[in-house]
């Protein structure tokens, strides 16, 4: 299990997460919802091992994230960054490449792998193409490929102990519908087909609710709910969000609709005010 216990993260006089303690199980899809600054992003960084908290703890099967090598951490987990930079004219292979290179595989195993995740990912017919010539969208569908692929090669003819974890920090914002369905459906395929654990940030909570099994919404750093996402209640999103909410339950298999109105919460306030 990936978890942080009573995590917290302060930076100079900023109070960025307070307190937190949240489970990526495997086989499971945690969705991490909350406004603007609510400290999503800061806690899957706790959770991918990139920052250490100031206070509580963050582990991944009971050891210390700081605690494990690097070279160990990339067979364990990929991080998809929100923001993907490209500093050279990269092609779409030579990022998958890289993404792969730390591990000793056959040059045709290599590209079929490579080629197997660019596909799952949605992005097969980008293939060929330079970075710098994607749009915002088609970046992000590369950098969930890539965060595929370096999970893929690391296991490749080894037999590695314990789950792997894919933290997704808004991997929907550049996409439309479609693909934003397809990269989540991608997503929800491989916790499946592997028994990892997947947490990925959200704005859209129809999403999360279709896709995720779990949820944890956090309001200014701290925990405000967090449960199964059938049970996800609109007062609290009332109280969180500071707008009005209606949830529509749709037949069968089809989920769970949530929207905001726009009219003011009936407390006038948010939670974090």
């Amino acid at each position: 299990m990936l978890q942080a216990i009573d995590a917290g993260l302060t930076i100079g006089r900023a109070r960025l997460l307070d307190g937190v303690t949240a489970a990526v199980r495997p086989g499971r899809v945690l969705a991490i919802l909350g406004p603007n600054g609510a400290g999503k992003s800061t806690l899957l960084s706790l959770l991918s091992g990139e920052r250490r908290p100031t206070a509580g703890r963050a582990l991944l099967d009971g050891v210390e994230m700081a605690a494990i090598p690097a070279p160990r951490l990339a067979v364990r987990r990929a991080l998809v960054a929100q923001h993907q930079a490209v500093a050279f004219a990269f092609s779409v292979e030579e990022v998958m490449e890289l993404a792969t290179e730390p591990w000793l595989i056959r040059p045709g195993d290599r590209r079929a792998l490579i080629a197997d995740c660019l596909i799952r990912a949605g992005a097969g017919g980008l293939a060929g193409r330079l970075m710098p010539q994607l749009s915002g969208g088609e970046r992000q569908r590369v950098a969930f490929a890539r965060a595929l692929a370096q999970l893929a090669a690391g296991r490749h003819g080894r037999d590695v102990a314990g789950p792997s974890y894919l933290l997704l920090d808004e991997p929907t914002a550049s996409l439309d519908p479609a693909h934003q369905h397809h990269l989540l459906r991608a997503a929800r395929d491989w916790v499946e087909r592997t028994g990892g654990g997947c947490a990925v940030i959200l704005h859209d909570l129809t999403l999360a609710a279709r896709y995720a099994d779990d949820g944890l919404l956090l309001a200014g750093g701290r925990v405000a709910w967090a449960g199964s996402m059938t049970g996800l209640p609109v007062p609290v999103l009332e109280r969180v969000f500071g707008t009005a909410f209606v949830r529509l339950d749709l037949p069968e298999e089809e989920g769970v609709v949530y929207a905001a109105t726009g009219r003011a919460a009936a407390s006038g306030k948010t939670i974090c005010e």
